[in-house]
């Protein structure tokens, strides 16, 4: 039973119980002066009696009332009147307690009976509860099914029919580059983050993939007090007995289930700090094997749970990418290096002109197996020329040597990988280099005092010039000149 209900039916009891002790007091106060008033009249006239006085008393009263034209009513009311009120009162205040006594105790048995119908009905719902299943939306989940009218055959065609799709259908429009940006770096991690202007279209490309691919995105809006993982998959609620779940640990487990590509936006995600709402993820990524990702979702076992919920752990799905979009402002959170490093990084600063697409466009069907064979092909059938390879190595030891910054062995290896799908996506491999360089290398300079090391900058820029070719590396260059001048 509610505590506000027992609350009710306990102080109405309470009430009843006062007015009880009240008119009780009353009528013992009533009985004493009668017997008192009473009591003290009679002895009074058993005296005069004893004395021989009560004769004379009276004829004395008699002649003083003759003789004074007294009023035979005024006497009869004195002396027969109020007597008779005062018996009544005192009968009507025991006959009026006897009835509230009455009263009271049917009052009080129907509040009893009342309170442990509550009591039952309180116990049937905690019973009804522990038989409830604490996981009523992943038990009805059903895996999406890659469907679509086209047979995607390289990525170069999964790019061109992505960005005719979006300016057609969506009427969203990109620039190629970004087009390869986006599918390259989805290759290579997954994670990404979509970072510019507000309006450049960050989270609109996200969600035209979805819809490109079959698979609608799921839009995951940051909230700026999250601060755990909870905020993410959802609790536990100890009291209701079931799970709090969210809309992103649905699709994690309609995604264990599914051959589809899932898309994860993490809206404004830097709105809080990243690193503690989505640490446990950024940690079960780096793990080589992705059948050892699992993220605890209840300490418990049930015999109703899911069955892909695996001693209250759910798989973190390996055909499921987290793109999170950020704006740098007054209102949001840096990004760290951490995370930085892990992720892939989507700049889109300006608007795309529209333009006209000629041919009509229909989504790709393309399952989650099948772009990672796209991207198996690609990184075995090209890899960074022998040159590049130099001058990387070369680059590497003049920044370590005049800013003490390195590549290490992740930013190496996602180098390698985003070159090879970037060339497949119909790219060129130095324009590649540019853009890595500068997103996951070059930004390092960021964490430096840059008002200290201008001509440092400068020097960079024509090491960059010599070790490239005059012209190359606009990307890189462009980003030394702007942090020279900050």
């Amino acid at each position: 039973m509610s505590k506000e209900t027992t609350d009710k039916y306990y102080k109405k009891l309470e009430k009843i119980r006062k007015r009880g002790r009240r008119r009780y007091i009353r009528s013992i106060i009533v009985m004493i002066a009668v017997i008192l008033i009473g009591g003290t009249f009679l002895a009074l006239l058993i005296h005069l009696e004893l004395n021989g006085l009560l004769s004379g008393i009276g004829t004395l009263l008699k002649a003083f009332l003759v003789s004074k034209d007294v009023d035979v009513t005024l006497i009869v009311f004195w002396l027969v009147v109020i007597p008779i009120v005062l018996i009544l009162i005192l009968v009507v205040n025991i006959i009026r307690r006897k009835r509230f006594k009455n009263y009271r105790r049917t009052w009080e048995e129907t509040a009893q009976v009342a309170i442990e119908a509550e009591r039952r009905s309180y116990e049937a719902k905690l019973e009804k509860l522990a038989h409830t299943k604490r996981f009523s939306v992943l038990n009805e989940v059903t895996p999406a099914v890659v469907e679509g009218q086209r047979k995607v055959n390289s990525l170069k065609q999964l790019c061109d029919d992505f960005r005719k799709f979006a300016a057609l259908k969506l009427h969203l429009y990109y620039t190629e580059s970004q087009i390869r940006v986006f599918i390259s770096s989805l290759a290579v991690s997954k994670i990404l983050i979509l970072q510019g202007m507000s309006g450049t279209g960050k989270t609109s490309l996200a969600y035209a993939f979805g819809e490109f691919i079959g698979n609608p995105s799921t839009i995951v809006p940051v909230q700026p007090m999250w601060k755990e993982r909870s905020d993410l998959l959802g609790y536990f609620n100890e009291f209701t007995k079931k799970y709090n779940e969210t809309l992103l640990l649905r699709k994690m487990y309609e995604a264990n289930e599914s051959e589809a590509i899932y898309l994860t936006v993490l809206d404004e995600m830097n709105i809080a700090r990243v690193e503690y709402y989505f640490a446990e993820f950024l940690s079960l990524l780096e793990i080589p094997n992705p059948e050892l990702r699992y993220l605890e979702v209840v300490p418990d076992v049930w015999e109703d749970d899911p069955p892909e919920l695996k001693n209250g752990r759910i798989k973190l799905p390996e055909n499921m990418w987290f793109i999170g979009t950020a704006n740098n402002d007054d209102s949001t959170f840096s990004i760290s290096d951490k995370v930085y490093d892990r992720a892939m990084i989507v700049n889109l600063e300006t608007r795309t002109q529209p333009f006209n697409v000629t041919t009509d466009s229909a989504p790709d069907s393309i399952s989650f197996k099948e772009f990672i064979g796209l991207v198996d092909n690609a990184q075995l059938g090209y890899e960074i020329t022998k040159r590049n390879e130099r001058r990387l190595k070369e680059l590497d030891e003049y920044l370590i040597a005049k800013f003490q910054i390195t590549f290490g062995n992740r930013i190496m290896r996602q180098i390698r990988n985003y070159i090879s799908v970037y060339v497949s996506c119909g790219g060129d491999e130095l324009e590649a280099l540019d853009d890595i360089l500068c997103k996951k290398v070059f930004r390092k300079l960021t964490y430096k005092d840059l008002s200290l090391m201008r001509k440092d900058l400068a020097e960079a820029d024509r090491f960059l010039e010599n070790l490239f070719g005059a012209g190359k590396m606009p990307t890189c260059r462009a980003f030394l000149a702007r942090v020279a001048k900050n």
